[in-house]
């Protein structure tokens, strides 16, 4: 389970350098095998500034479950171009680095800072600035769609 916040710099290459606290865990449930992709809203379109990163097993059953959804349903398509097309396998290297694709950091506007961010089975990807100026709006109490579905949720 991957949770808390990191604030890293990409290098010159384009790579970032996983957390230490997480190596372990990602060599053990994936053997450093990784997919990035884009992340995607509610929308099913491009949440800007943002990439997802998951374990190979976890992508894997993301997968099975895009895969059960109906062909020609207009969001389900939407979403696999989304995510399935731009999804990239990486592998973390012995130093705990990761290369981000090119074509992935031009559109999630990554050059130099980013914030890692834990997701539980995942990891969120944002440029600093996206994720400084989304974190202000979640703050603002402006975005409270599905509220109702969290039901009686306690803490």
């Amino acid at each position: 389970m991957f949770r808390g916040i990191s604030s890293l710099n990409l290098d010159d290459k384009g790579r970032l350098a996983i957390p230490t606290r997480y190596r372990d865990e990602l060599q053990d449930c994936c053997e450093r095998q990784l997919v990035v992709t884009v992340a995607v809203n509610e929308l099913c379109v491009g949440e800007a500034g943002c990439l997802w990163l998951y374990p190979l097993p976890e992508w894997e059953k993301l997968e099975q479950t895009i895969s059960k959804l109906p062909t020609l349903n207009k969001m389900a398509g939407k979403l696999r171009r989304f995510l399935i097309g731009n999804a990239s396998e990486c592998e973390m290297d012995a130093q705990g680095r990761l290369l981000l694709p090119e074509k992935l950091r031009r559109f999630a506007n990554m050059e130099k800072k980013i914030v890692l961010v834990g997701q539980l089975n995942k990891f969120e990807i944002w440029n600093e600035d996206a994720w400084t100026a989304k974190e202000a709006e979640w703050l603002a109490g402006e975005d409270n769609d599905g509220l109702e579905e969290l039901g009686t949720l306690s803490f």
